[in-house]
């Protein structure tokens, strides 16, 4: 078999298979491992290669590069770490259609949703290249001749463990900023995605990136468990859901690592009667249906307060644009398609009304493809599943309110607190909604109010676990360690009891 897209690197054309490859001191090397998993196109359920299980060995061989690499990397100023980043997010731009062939093929999304994965992955890459302007000293003259600065240090070898809904975005919230602050990376890809990891490190290595300053190791649980008990990693970041967050910081953190790791959501979207109609609506329909609700910034409940039919009815109209193989991708796989569909049947037995129904879908010419449509579920009680729980694909759920202290009360007893957004015009109603949700990411008339850099990304509650944030400014503070120096130089000057 062959990897239909343009790119091949990384790739050891086997026999018939395509294995991907582990990235180690800059050169693409197999895996030790003889177990493998198969890559499949979700688009059209065809297997287009096999990504090996790494296993504690490759782990071992990988941070070795990395802790060699990082002698002399993190010795380079940081202006000069940075013009490697301005060169590679040249590269990027310059290699935009064939990044997003391999996102469609691989993941399954829609050309024009990979397109702007790129583009957000170049946006996080340029604040990495603002990064010496945020990161200067601090220097005080404390008394006479008595001078405190604090230095900010990397803090070693990284790894980052990344999921499959975006093969090159989430990387890039780690990648770019890790590596200008002096650390040096291991990445993990999503076994389910392996490729698009591949073309970055070859990117990174035409960017003139020193060998061993990142690196990748494929595979699944047993690399995961590696990396967090490898006593030469000092931080991780993961994202992926909430159930495995947890066991990657708890596991993480009791082998003294810092950890930083993001889970899953339940968005909830305030809609009031005084909303925009054609916003809203509009508005909402990308927001559950854009990469087929497989982000944890997607819309997924809808807290609906008073009267808003007029606004669900047109939200109806607008998700049935949404037409799976065209500008809708599939989801990740049989076992997700099958999933989301148990959601959507369990919630019409137990009384939910079914207006706009995604299940049982055919894409004609890719009919082995896991698509499922955009799906809108009304009379939504809070206690069921399809209320509680994270979906992750194109369902929305209307829970109804006659007030908005109700409303609010839904999201705060929710376990997650990624993001949350209302929809009205008034101002006073809006701040009163954004004040008093449990979430990290708020958004007034916006489906998906993810900040841009250098703002933040990170939520709440069980959506994420650690200090700080991932993105922006606050990861700063995750990949960096102080050094705090006091001088005093002037033996002449009068004493007090700061010198």
């Amino acid at each position: 078999m062959k990897v239909k897209s343009k790119i091949s690197v990384g790739i050891n054309n086997s026999g018939d298979n395509n294995i991907a490859m582990n990235f180690i001191n800059g050169e693409f090397v197999n895996s030790s491992s003889n177990n493998f998993l198969p890559i499949i196109n979700p688009s059209n359920g065809e297997q287009i290669g096999i990504v090996p299980l790494s296993n504690s060995d490759d782990l071992n061989s990988t941070v070795t590069s990395a802790k060699s690499a990082f002698k002399s990397w993190s010795q380079i100023p940081i202006k000069e770490r940075a013009q490697v980043f301005f060169r590679y997010k040249n590269l990027l731009e310059k290699n935009i259609n064939d990044l997003a062939e391999l996102i469609h093929e691989e993941n399954g999304k829609v050309m024009s949703e990979a397109i702007a994965e790129i583009e957000k992955a170049i946006e996080l890459t340029e604040f990495a290249c603002a990064l010496p302007q945020f990161v200067v000293g601090e220097i005080l003259e404390v008394s006479k001749g008595v001078e405190c600065r604090i230095d900010k240090f990397p803090i070693g070898v990284v790894a980052s463990i990344v999921p499959f809904n975006f093969p090159s975005m989430v990387p890039h919230w780690t990648i770019p900023n890790a590596i200008v602050l002096g650390n040096t990376m291991i990445l993990k890809p999503s076994q389910q995605v392996p490729l698009s990891s591949l073309r970055i490190a070859e990117l990174l290595k035409e960017a003139e990136l020193p060998k061993g300053v990142f690196n990748i190791v494929q595979g699944a649980n047993e690399v995961v468990d590696a990396i967090c008990s490898h006593p030469e990693i000092e931080g991780i970041t993961f994202v992926g859901s909430t159930r495995v967050a947890k066991i990657v910081y708890k596991k993480a953190t009791s082998n003294l690592k810092r950890a930083l790791c993001l889970g899953g959501a339940k968005n909830h979207l305030f809609v009031l009667p005084d909303a925009n109609v054609e916003m809203a609506s509009t508005n909402i329909a990308a927001s559950m249906s854009g990469c087929a609700g497989q982000r944890c910034m997607a819309a997924s409940a809808i807290v609906a307060v008073g009267n808003v039919d007029n606004i669900i009815s047109q939200l109806c109209a607008e998700v049935k644009k949404f037409i799976p193989g065209k500008n809708l991708g599939a989801v990740i796989s049989r076992e997700a398609k099958d999933r989301i569909e148990n959601y959507i049947s369990e919630a019409e037995k137990n009384g939910a009304k079914i207006l706009v129904d995604g299940r049982n879908i055919k894409v004609e010419g890719n009919e082995n493809g896991f698509y499922v449509g955009p799906t809108v579920i009304d009379f939504v009680q809070p206690e069921m599943k399809i209320a509680a729980d994270e979906v992750f694909g194109p369902v929305i759920a209307i829970m109804r309110t006659k007030n908005i202290d109700d409303a609010i009360s839904i999201q705060q007893k929710s376990e997650y607190g990624n993001a949350a957004s209302v929809y009205t015009q008034d101002g006073g109603v809006a701040n009163y909604i954004m004040q008093n949700v449990s979430a990290g990411m708020v958004g007034v008339n916006i489906g998906v109010p993810v900040p841009r850099e250098p703002f933040s990304f990170g939520g709440w509650n069980s959506s994420k676990f650690g200090v700080g944030d991932i993105t922006g400014k606050s990861s700063i503070e995750f990949f960096t360690k102080l050094k705090k120096t006091t001088v005093k130089w002037n033996p002449v000057n009068k004493s007090n009891w700061m010198n």
